[in-house]
């Protein structure tokens, strides 16, 4: 598939650009700016930027903080900083008060390559799920990222969004005007399974579903961006219209997109359930590309997940 922007990248540039449109907008980062692309919305706005420095907990109080004067903080860092260390400011201070904080945390997954086990943030969307009240939210590719951005500053609430590291596989060449929170898009239909999937591992499911239709198998493919509040009806549709559902995504294999998926199917849809992560285990320094080879996130582990589980239904 053709490779876009990072979404980090998106999300700096999403962030200058409606930093024009809302005076109220504000941004922090924990001296990570120029890697999180925070510096774009810095470099157009520079009294409405804030650098913490190396304290993602004091960031997350301030921007708390700030929320309560009625701006709307972004603040960012990487994904196993920001949320690792400011858990237990989310908690107390944004998710129990309710504040309308938002919050990227970039270079998630094991796809950031060479920096190893510290900065890899594979546990980001299950701590971020278990705080009360906050959306979350892993965009598949630049353009949806863009429009996440949009619907994070207009929803009234905390989100937390993901971003990648990685150039992603461009998923909507068209564009995505709109990101609707809680609605999943389905990519393509299919009546033998499901293959639900966010972020970097949607481009691996379309990639699947293709090689799999070449040998008869009609495969849907949804990207759950949104992990919460969860698309539901999507979920219980494609269980009972597929049969079969295989969640994919760059997360450990507890409190991620596959936890939340085989809830909804538990109690709405009973049916045959896999699951491509990452397992539970840290994995350690190495190209991109290699570890997600390593770890069994790529196209093939993905259709050989999905030949299996036809094999069960």
């Amino acid at each position: 598939m053709q490779l876009g922007k990072a979404t980090r990248e998106a999300y700096g540039e999403a962030l200058a650009a409606l930093g024009a449109e809302m005076p109220e907008l504000v941004v922090l980062d924990a001296d990570l700016s120029k890697s999180t692309m925070s510096k774009k919305f810095a470099d157009k706005f520079p009294e409405r930027f804030f650098n913490i420095g190396i304290a993602e907990a004091n960031m997350v109080g301030i921007a708390a903080g700030l929320a309560s004067a009625g701006k709307v903080p972004f603040a960012s860092s990487f994904a196993s900083f920001l949320i690792c260390k400011g858990f237990d400011q989310m908690r107390m201070s944004v998710a129990y008060q309710g504040e309308n904080v938002k919050f990227c945390g970039t270079h998630a997954g094991i796809s950031i390559g060479e920096d190893g086990v510290s900065q890899q943030g594979i546990e980001d969307i299950a701590l971020a799920c278990a705080l009360n009240g906050f959306v979350v939210i892993a965009p598949a590719d630049e353009t949806e990222m863009r429009a996440a951005v949009r619907a994070a500053a207009l929803h009234q609430g905390p989100v937390y969004l993901r971003a990648g590291r990685p150039k992603a596989p461009i998923i909507y060449p068209d564009g995505k005007s709109e990101f609707v929170i809680g609605k999943a898009d389905m990519l393509r239909d299919g009546r033998d399974l499901t293959i639900i999937a966010n972020g970097l591992l949607v481009g691996p499911a379309l990639e699947a579903a293709e090689q799999l239709a070449g040998e008869g198998i009609a495969v849907r493919v949804l990207n759950m961006a949104t992990i919460k509040p969860l698309d539901t009806d999507a979920v219980v549709a494609a269980a009972k219209e597929t049969g079969a559902i295989l969640v994919a995504e760059e997360h450990i294999n507890h409190g991620g997109l596959g936890s939340a998926v085989a809830m909804a199917v538990t109690a709405h849809a009973p049916a045959p359930m896999a699951f491509v992560n990452i397992g539970d285990r840290y994995a350690e320094s190495g190209t991109g590309e290699a570890l997600m080879e390593k770890y069994g996130l790529t196209t093939a582990d993905v259709a050989n997940a999905a030949k299996q589980l036809l094999a069960r239904k």
